[in-house]
């Protein structure tokens, strides 16, 4: 193995039951009904999902939502603006942290 992900890995998630098999099933309940159609489609939860994936660096979920996303109908444009929402998030996230910068720094040249 070349890396620490193996994308076979991520047919054995059901396996973390094996160590901790209260704490997998409340998890997989709560997983399955977050999932679950409600206010918004399971397309639309799919295309959240795939942006999070991203957001968040999960390769393993980055390609289970990629396959959930085209299974839901999803284009490929829809899935790159996810994605790309995720990245404006992330990047003005970093950078509305620099006004706390700006702030120390006014606060130490007084």
């Amino acid at each position: 193995m070349d890396s620490y992900y193996n994308p076979a890995d991520l047919k054995k998630f059901g396996n973390i039951a094996e160590f901790q098999k209260e704490f997998a099933d409340k998890f997989f309940a709560y997983y399955g009904a977050v999932f679950a159609e409600g206010a918004l489609t399971a397309r639309e939860k799919s295309l959240i999902a795939l942006a999070v994936s991203h957001a968040v660096q999960c390769p393993y979920c980055i390609d289970a939502y990629t396959n959930d996303t085209l299974e839901k109908g999803c284009s490929e444009p829809e899935m790159m603006e996810a994605v790309h929402v995720a990245a404006a998030i992330r990047g003005g996230a970093t950078l509305v942290h620099g006004v706390q910068m700006m702030n120390k720094v006014k606060e130490l040249s007084m």
